[in-house]
Protein backbone atom coordinates (compact mmCIF):
# COMPACT_ATOMS: atom_id res chain seq x y z
CA UNK A 1 0.00 0.00 0.00
CA UNK A 2 1.31 3.81 -0.47
CA UNK A 3 1.92 5.91 1.99
CA UNK A 4 1.79 9.88 2.02
CA UNK A 5 3.98 11.97 3.40
CA UNK A 6 2.11 14.86 5.53
CA UNK A 7 3.16 18.01 7.08
CA UNK A 8 0.65 19.41 9.49
CA UNK A 9 1.27 23.32 10.63
CA UNK A 10 0.23 24.57 13.89
CA UNK A 11 -0.39 28.00 14.32
CA UNK A 12 -1.31 30.70 16.74
CA UNK A 13 -3.09 33.12 14.24
CA UNK A 14 -4.03 37.08 14.83
CA UNK A 15 -6.04 39.24 14.00
CA UNK A 16 -5.01 40.63 10.88
CA UNK A 17 -5.51 38.42 7.51
CA UNK A 18 -2.92 39.52 5.72
CA UNK A 19 0.10 38.30 8.80
CA UNK A 20 -1.64 35.18 9.40
CA UNK A 21 -1.76 34.44 5.39
CA UNK A 22 2.50 35.17 5.44
CA UNK A 23 3.11 33.35 8.20
CA UNK A 24 1.25 30.02 7.07
CA UNK A 25 2.81 30.46 3.82
CA UNK A 26 6.26 30.22 5.55
CA UNK A 27 5.15 27.22 7.31
CA UNK A 28 4.08 25.30 3.96
CA UNK A 29 6.71 26.03 2.57
CA UNK A 30 8.78 24.66 5.43
CA UNK A 31 6.73 20.86 5.50
CA UNK A 32 6.82 21.05 1.48
CA UNK A 33 10.42 21.76 1.70
CA UNK A 34 11.24 18.33 4.51
CA UNK A 35 8.98 16.33 1.52
CA UNK A 36 5.32 16.81 2.45
CA UNK A 37 3.02 15.61 -0.36
CA UNK A 38 -0.17 16.70 1.94
CA UNK A 39 0.17 20.20 3.92
CA UNK A 40 -2.40 20.83 6.59
CA UNK A 41 -3.31 24.01 8.41
CA UNK A 42 -5.64 24.51 11.73
CA UNK A 43 -9.09 25.75 11.93
CA UNK A 44 -9.16 29.72 10.89
CA UNK A 45 -6.18 29.84 9.32
CA UNK A 46 -6.00 33.45 8.31
CA UNK A 47 -8.08 35.15 11.41
CA UNK A 48 -8.53 34.52 14.96
CA UNK A 49 -10.88 36.41 16.04
CA UNK A 50 -13.62 36.00 18.72
CA UNK A 51 -15.36 39.55 18.50
CA UNK A 52 -18.03 39.79 16.02
CA UNK A 53 -18.00 43.51 15.05
CA UNK A 54 -14.24 43.19 14.66
CA UNK A 55 -14.61 39.67 12.44
CA UNK A 56 -17.51 41.36 10.12
CA UNK A 57 -15.13 44.47 9.25
CA UNK A 58 -12.17 42.18 7.80
CA UNK A 59 -13.82 38.81 6.65
CA UNK A 60 -14.64 38.80 2.92
CA UNK A 61 -16.98 36.86 0.84
CA UNK A 62 -15.31 33.67 -0.78
CA UNK A 63 -15.36 35.64 -4.26
CA UNK A 64 -12.77 38.66 -2.82
CA UNK A 65 -10.69 36.59 -0.02
CA UNK A 66 -7.26 37.28 -1.45
CA UNK A 67 -6.38 34.26 0.71
CA UNK A 68 -8.15 31.67 -1.49
CA UNK A 69 -6.40 32.33 -4.38
CA UNK A 70 -2.89 32.46 -2.83
CA UNK A 71 -3.07 29.50 -1.18
CA UNK A 72 -4.54 27.94 -4.58
CA UNK A 73 -0.85 29.61 -6.41
CA UNK A 74 1.41 28.10 -3.39
CA UNK A 75 -0.59 24.69 -3.44
CA UNK A 76 0.18 24.66 -7.79
CA UNK A 77 3.92 26.66 -7.10
CA UNK A 78 4.96 23.17 -4.39
CA UNK A 79 3.10 20.81 -6.08
CA UNK A 80 1.66 19.42 -3.04
CA UNK A 81 -1.86 19.01 -1.65
CA UNK A 82 -2.89 21.61 0.54
CA UNK A 83 -5.52 21.47 3.23
CA UNK A 84 -6.32 24.85 4.46
CA UNK A 85 -8.19 23.78 7.54
CA UNK A 86 -10.54 26.80 7.31
CA UNK A 87 -11.25 30.33 6.33
CA UNK A 88 -14.03 32.29 7.94
CA UNK A 89 -15.72 33.28 4.75
CA UNK A 90 -18.57 36.07 5.01
CA UNK A 91 -21.98 34.94 2.87
CA UNK A 92 -24.07 37.57 3.98
CA UNK A 93 -25.22 40.26 6.65
CA UNK A 94 -23.85 39.41 9.97
CA UNK A 95 -23.14 35.52 8.47
CA UNK A 96 -19.98 33.37 7.95
CA UNK A 97 -19.19 30.41 6.73
CA UNK A 98 -16.19 28.71 8.25
CA UNK A 99 -14.72 26.41 5.78
CA UNK A 100 -12.18 23.92 4.62
CA UNK A 101 -10.05 24.23 1.51
CA UNK A 102 -8.44 21.49 -0.29
CA UNK A 103 -6.32 22.35 -3.11
CA UNK A 104 -5.09 20.08 -5.66
CA UNK A 105 -1.14 19.82 -6.75
CA UNK A 106 -2.32 21.79 -10.32
CA UNK A 107 -3.77 24.63 -7.65
CA UNK A 108 -7.50 23.39 -8.69
CA UNK A 109 -9.78 23.61 -5.68
CA UNK A 110 -10.61 19.81 -5.32
CA UNK A 111 -12.91 19.60 -2.49
CA UNK A 112 -14.57 22.29 0.39
CA UNK A 113 -16.13 21.76 3.30
CA UNK A 114 -18.31 23.64 5.60
CA UNK A 115 -18.19 23.15 9.38
CA UNK A 116 -21.28 21.00 10.26
CA UNK A 117 -21.21 21.15 13.90
CA UNK A 118 -21.35 24.79 15.79
CA UNK A 119 -19.27 25.71 18.91
CA UNK A 120 -22.13 26.64 21.62
CA UNK A 121 -21.18 25.94 25.09
CA UNK A 122 -20.67 27.22 28.40
CA UNK A 123 -17.61 26.42 29.76
CA UNK A 124 -17.83 28.04 33.28
CA UNK A 125 -15.58 30.91 34.28
CA UNK A 126 -16.94 33.23 31.92
CA UNK A 127 -15.83 31.26 29.43
CA UNK A 128 -18.57 30.85 26.24
CA UNK A 129 -19.16 30.47 22.87
CA UNK A 130 -21.77 30.57 20.35
CA UNK A 131 -20.70 29.81 16.92
CA UNK A 132 -24.25 29.75 15.98
CA UNK A 133 -24.83 33.36 16.17
CA UNK A 134 -23.09 34.53 13.15
CA UNK A 135 -21.56 31.44 11.32
CA UNK A 136 -24.42 29.10 9.63
CA UNK A 137 -23.49 25.41 9.57
CA UNK A 138 -22.83 22.94 6.78
CA UNK A 139 -25.21 20.03 6.27
CA UNK A 140 -22.71 18.08 3.58
CA UNK A 141 -20.08 15.18 4.69
CA UNK A 142 -17.31 15.61 2.19
CA UNK A 143 -14.73 12.61 0.71
CA UNK A 144 -12.07 13.10 -1.49
CA UNK A 145 -9.06 12.37 -2.62
CA UNK A 146 -5.86 14.00 -1.70
CA UNK A 147 -2.86 11.85 -3.80
CA UNK A 148 -3.39 8.49 -2.44
CA UNK A 149 -5.06 8.85 0.28
CA UNK A 150 -9.22 9.11 0.55
CA UNK A 151 -9.52 11.95 2.75
CA UNK A 152 -12.67 12.67 4.82
CA UNK A 153 -12.82 16.45 5.78
CA UNK A 154 -13.57 17.81 9.17
CA UNK A 155 -13.58 20.78 11.67
CA UNK A 156 -12.54 21.21 15.15
CA UNK A 157 -16.23 20.80 16.94
CA UNK A 158 -17.11 17.43 14.50
CA UNK A 159 -14.74 15.79 16.65
CA UNK A 160 -17.35 15.30 19.30
CA UNK A 161 -19.83 13.85 16.68
CA UNK A 162 -18.46 10.20 15.82
CA UNK A 163 -21.22 9.83 13.53
CA UNK A 164 -19.89 11.75 10.88
CA UNK A 165 -16.62 9.79 11.31
CA UNK A 166 -18.21 6.43 11.17
CA UNK A 167 -20.25 7.40 7.89
CA UNK A 168 -16.95 9.12 6.51
CA UNK A 169 -15.13 5.92 7.05
CA UNK A 170 -18.10 3.47 5.79
CA UNK A 171 -17.79 5.68 2.85
CA UNK A 172 -14.12 4.86 2.21
CA UNK A 173 -12.43 7.49 4.08
CA UNK A 174 -8.78 5.80 5.30
CA UNK A 175 -7.39 9.22 6.50
CA UNK A 176 -9.76 12.11 8.48
CA UNK A 177 -8.28 15.78 8.83
CA UNK A 178 -9.41 17.35 11.81
CA UNK A 179 -8.18 21.11 11.85
CA UNK A 180 -8.79 22.76 14.94
CA UNK A 181 -8.54 25.52 17.24
CA UNK A 182 -9.79 23.68 20.36
CA UNK A 183 -9.95 25.71 24.21
CA UNK A 184 -7.07 24.96 26.89
CA UNK A 185 -9.76 23.44 28.95
CA UNK A 186 -11.39 21.16 26.50
CA UNK A 187 -8.12 20.40 24.77
CA UNK A 188 -6.03 19.29 28.56
CA UNK A 189 -9.17 16.87 29.15
CA UNK A 190 -10.54 15.36 25.66
CA UNK A 191 -8.07 16.46 22.27
CA UNK A 192 -6.22 13.28 22.72
CA UNK A 193 -8.65 11.23 23.50
CA UNK A 194 -11.44 12.39 21.12
CA UNK A 195 -8.49 11.87 18.13
CA UNK A 196 -7.71 8.61 19.52
CA UNK A 197 -11.23 7.51 19.47
CA UNK A 198 -12.23 8.40 16.37
CA UNK A 199 -9.48 6.66 14.61
CA UNK A 200 -10.11 3.45 16.55
CA UNK A 201 -13.67 3.72 15.61
CA UNK A 202 -13.16 4.32 12.08
CA UNK A 203 -9.93 2.48 11.34
CA UNK A 204 -8.79 5.57 9.65
CA UNK A 205 -5.25 7.72 10.43
CA UNK A 206 -6.45 10.91 12.18
CA UNK A 207 -4.38 14.26 11.49
CA UNK A 208 -5.10 17.09 13.44
CA UNK A 209 -3.32 20.81 13.04
CA UNK A 210 -4.22 22.79 15.46
CA UNK A 211 -4.29 26.75 16.44
CA UNK A 212 -1.58 27.03 19.81
CA UNK A 213 -1.54 29.44 22.42
CA UNK A 214 -2.68 33.09 23.57
CA UNK A 215 -3.94 35.20 20.92
CA UNK A 216 -4.39 38.43 20.34
CA UNK A 217 -8.04 38.90 20.50
CA UNK A 218 -7.74 37.05 24.53
CA UNK A 219 -8.23 33.77 22.72
CA UNK A 220 -6.61 31.16 24.32
CA UNK A 221 -5.67 28.02 22.29
CA UNK A 222 -4.55 23.94 23.09
CA UNK A 223 -1.92 23.54 20.20
CA UNK A 224 -0.98 19.73 20.84
CA UNK A 225 -0.84 19.25 16.74
CA UNK A 226 -1.70 15.66 16.76
CA UNK A 227 -1.63 12.32 13.84
CA UNK A 228 -2.35 9.25 15.13
CA UNK A 229 -2.62 5.74 13.17
CA UNK A 230 -5.78 3.42 12.99
CA UNK A 231 -5.09 1.37 15.56
CA UNK A 232 -5.02 4.24 17.80
CA UNK A 233 -1.18 4.87 18.40
CA UNK A 234 0.15 8.37 18.39
CA UNK A 235 2.21 8.55 15.36
CA UNK A 236 3.58 11.97 15.87
CA UNK A 237 2.53 15.18 18.39
CA UNK A 238 3.81 18.38 18.91
CA UNK A 239 3.88 18.02 22.61
CA UNK A 240 3.06 22.17 23.30
CA UNK A 241 1.66 25.33 22.16
CA UNK A 242 3.84 27.05 20.41
CA UNK A 243 3.76 26.91 16.01
CA UNK A 244 5.52 24.85 14.50
CA UNK A 245 5.56 22.58 11.35
CA UNK A 246 4.32 18.73 12.55
CA UNK A 247 5.62 15.64 9.93
CA UNK A 248 4.22 12.19 9.78
CA UNK A 249 4.70 9.41 7.43
CA UNK A 250 1.39 8.44 6.71
CA UNK A 251 0.84 4.47 5.78
CA UNK A 252 -2.28 3.88 4.07
CA UNK A 253 -2.21 0.07 4.28
CA UNK A 254 -2.38 0.43 8.37
CA UNK A 255 -6.35 1.96 7.42
CA UNK A 256 -6.77 -1.90 5.87
CA UNK A 257 -5.26 -4.00 8.34
CA UNK A 258 -6.95 -2.21 11.10
CA UNK A 259 -10.32 -2.44 9.71
CA UNK A 260 -9.55 -6.60 8.72
CA UNK A 261 -9.00 -6.90 12.12
CA UNK A 262 -11.83 -5.65 13.52
CA UNK A 263 -14.37 -4.91 10.96
CA UNK A 264 -16.96 -3.00 13.13
CA UNK A 265 -17.57 -0.69 10.39
CA UNK A 266 -19.73 -3.45 8.59
CA UNK A 267 -21.47 -4.60 11.78
CA UNK A 268 -24.31 -1.67 12.42
CA UNK A 269 -27.28 -3.17 13.67
CA UNK A 270 -30.91 -2.02 13.83
CA UNK A 271 -32.53 -1.22 17.21
CA UNK A 272 -35.27 -0.37 18.68
CA UNK A 273 -35.95 1.96 21.78
CA UNK A 274 -35.48 3.84 24.31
Amino acid sequence: MPTLKTGLIQMRSGTDPARNLSDATGFIREAAGQGAQLVCTPETTHLVQKDANALFDVIRTPEDDPAIPAFAKLAEELGIWLLIGSLALKIGDWRAVNRSFLFAPDGSTAATYDKIHMFDVGLGAGETYSESTNYRPGSKAVLTEAGPARLGLTICYDLRFAYLYRRLAQAGANVIAAPSAFTVPTGRAHWETLIRARAIETGSWLIAPAQGGQHEDGRKTWGHSLVVDPWGGIAAVLDHDEPGVLMAEIDLGKSANARERIPSLSHDREITGP
